[in-house]
């Protein structure tokens, strides 16, 4: 069976990504999250800081959305490396930025 992708983008590192019917089934049921896909995009590719935790292939995409309240300030897309590319794990907004500053090499 074939997968299904919502979209194929490169994001900011220069890596191929990918978001599934299935995770973006999952993105929705978090709140402001029903027509999220063009806002995904722009923050793998413009993210305003990217970091890391304990699970090293896993980064963590930030952006400020200031029309949105404290409590939901930043949008967060969570992307698993396998292989060298990426597919988007989960989405939501966050009012903090959590992890390590990761750095590029």
């Amino acid at each position: 069976m074939k997968m299904v992708y919502v979209f194929e983008i490169i994001d900011k590192n220069k890596k191929e990504i990918h978001l599934t019917e299935e995770r973006l089934k999952h993105i929705r049921k978090h709140p402001h999250m029903q027509d999220s896909v063009e806002k995904i995009k722009d923050v793998l590719k413009n993210p305003h800081t990217t970091r890391i935790e304990d699970d090293k292939s896993v980064l963590y995409f930030y952006k400020e959305f200031k029309e949105m309240s404290k409590q939901e300030r930043y949008l967060m897309v969570s992307v698993k490396y396998l292989n060298g590319n990426g597919f988007v794990i989960t989405s939501f907004f966050t009012n903090k930025i959590t992890g390590e500053i990761w750095k590029t090499k």
